[in-house]
């Protein structure tokens, strides 16, 4: 996965904001991971990535508004089945991160904006 990371304001990185702490977040990790290693349990793999299109149909249903953003997508930014299918991965994961049974069209957004503007 590779990010393109923006400048950040100065106003931003002088002013007072709470951020989680990283104890917080390697417990969210730690969910995360342990709930892929239930859903594989079994099977050959054992996180989302190593996910092949027949665990992508049974581990990732997608609701009427994600279908819809998802096919916004692939027309307005070109996407290719493989790229299609690694958004749909990237979504299980940040729904797994928000300790989500089901992916919803935030996390398909999210996992967009995670795309390289090269990948076709």
């Amino acid at each position: 996965m590779h990010i393109s990371v923006p400048a950040v304001k100065v106003e931003k990185l002088t002013g007072k904001f709470q951020a989680e702490s990283s104890s917080t977040i390697q417990k969210r990790v730690q969910t995360a991971r342990d709930r892929q290693l239930k859903r594989f349990k079994g099977q050959k793999i054992t996180s989302n990535a190593g996910m092949n299109n027949k665990q992508l149909k049974a581990f990732c249903n997608l609701d009427e508004q994600s279908i819809l953003l998802l096919k916004q997508a692939i027309s307005k930014l070109n996407l290719s089945a493989r790229a299609f299918h690694r958004v749909i991965k990237i979504a299980r994961t940040i729904a797994d991160l928000e300790n989500s049974e089901k992916i919803k069209s935030n996390h398909i957004a999210e996992a967009l904006q995670y795309r390289p503007a090269t990948d076709n």
